[in-house]
C-alpha cells in the first residue's frame, strides 16, 4: 500500500458501527501499515456473526478474534481477496470455529459455497451484500453491510494510503471500474463509512472513493508526462514517478507502474 493519502495517527481497531468490529492482525510494516483488519460482524443482540478476513496465521491474533465474538457463533468466514495477510489463517480459523469460508475464487474456498457478486449473506439479523470490485486482484470483493450504512472494501480503498494495482492479476481498467461502482454505490445508499483492509475507518464514503479516483487519474498523467519524456521501462517511471515514495515500497510502485503501462498499452 503505498503512503501517499489519509491521516497518520495510529490505529488499534475496535468497535466502529453497531455491527462492525475490528480486531487489528500484529502483522505492520510498510505494505500492511498498521496491519491487517479483521472484522467481527454481529448484529446487536445476535448470537451468530461473521469475520472477514481472518488475516496472518497467528495464533495471539486468532485468540483475539475469538475473543471480540463474545461467545457468538462464527456461522461463515469472508474474504475480501487472497493474499495471504487477508487469507493466510482462514483454513486454521475455520477448523476452530467450524465454519466454511466463502471467497470468490474457489481456490481460497472451505467448504462447497462460494460468494458472487450480488449475493446477500444473511446470517441473524445482518445482511451483507456483496460487491465484486476487481483491480487490486482479479477476486477482491466488498461488502455492503446493509443495516450499517458501511462498505467494507478490503485493499480496494484503504484507510490511510493508496492501494496496489497488483499487476498482472490487477488491472487498472478493472480498478476504475470498481471504484466508480464503490462511489455510486456510496452515493445511491447515503452510506456512512468505509471499513477498510488496512488502516483506520473513514467517515466520508464518497470523499474517499473520490480521492482515490482523482489521484489514479492524476498518476495516470504523470506516467505519460514520464514516458514523453524519456521514461523507458518501468523502473525508470517508478524512479520519476514514485521518487517522493519511501524506496522500500518501490517494488509495490513498479507492479501498480505496470498496471499503468498497460493501460496506456505501452510497455
Amino acid at each position: 500500500m503505498l503512503p501517499l493519502l489519509g491521516s497518520h495517527e495510529p490505529w488499534s481497531g475496535g468497535p466502529i458501527t453497531a455491527s462492525a468490529t475490528c480486531v487489528l492482525a500484529g502483522n505492520p510494516g510498510p505494505m500492511t501499515l498498521d496491519g491487517t483488519n479483521t472484522w467481527v460482524l454481529r448484529a446487536p443482540g445476535d448470537d451468530v456473526a461473521v469475520v472477514v478476513d481472518p488475516g496472518p496465521d497467528l495464533p495471539a491474533h486468532l485468540d483475539a478474534v475469538e475473543a471480540a465474538l463474545q461467545g457468538a457463533r462464527v456461522v461463515r468466514v469472508l474474504l475480501t481477496h487472497g493474499h495471504p495477510d487477508h487469507a493466510e489463517a482462514a483454513a486454521s480459523f475455520a477448523l476452530r470455529v467450524s465454519a466454511p469460508v466463502a471467497a470468490l475464487d474457489p481456490a481460497h474456498r472451505l467448504g462447497d459455497e462460494g460468494v458472487v457478486d450480488g449475493d446477500v449473506v444473511v446470517v441473524g439479523s445482518l445482511e451483507i451484500a456483496v460487491v465484486c470490485t476487481p483491480g487490486h486482484t482479479a477476486d477482491s470483493l466488498s461488502f455492503h453491510l446493509l443495516g450499517d450504512g458501511a462498505l467494507l472494501t478490503g485493499d480496494t480503498v484503504l484507510g490511510r494510503g493508496t492501494t496496489v494495482v497488483a499487476h498482472p492479476d490487477g488491472r487498472l481498467a478493472d480498478y476504475l471500474h470498481s471504484l466508480h461502482r464503490l462511489r455510486l454505490l456510496a452515493e445511491e445508499t447515503g452510506a456512512g463509512v468505509v471499513l477498510p483492509g488496512h488502516g483506520p475507518a473513514l467517515a466520508d464514503p464518497v470523499a474517499a472513493v473520490t480521492a482515490y479516483e482523482a489521484h489514479r487519474h492524476d498518476r495516470l498523467e504523470q506516467v505519460r508526462a514520464a514516458l514523453d519524456a524519456g521514461a523507458v521501462t518501468a523502473d525508470d517511471v517508478v524512479a520519476t514517478v514514485y521518487a517522493d515514495v519511501p524506496r522500500e515500497v518501490w517494488p509495490a510502485a513498479r507492479l501498480s507502474v505496470l498496471a499503468q503501462l498497460a493501460y496506456l498499452d505501452r510497455d
